[in-house]
């Protein structure tokens, strides 16, 4: 039990001391950023979608006359 407290602590101290971390401007640039990406991703996925349901239903309904 010991351990797992010393290394929970020592944990901690080095994200205090060693870590960098980015500043709140930059944070909510970069958060913005892969919210656009994230919207934009999921579109272009949406779009691909729809064209492969059109382009199955043609084959089987081609397949099927």
């Amino acid at each position: 039990m010991t351990k797992v407290v010393n290394y929970i602590t020592e944990a901690f101290g080095e994200l205090k001391s060693n870590v960098t971390w980015t500043s709140w401007a930059e944070l909510q640039k970069l958060t913005i950023v892969v919210a656009v990406f994230s919207v934009l991703f999921a579109l272009l996925t949406f779009g691909v979608d729809q064209v492969f349901e059109v382009v199955v239903k043609n084959i089987y309904s081609f397949l099927k006359s």
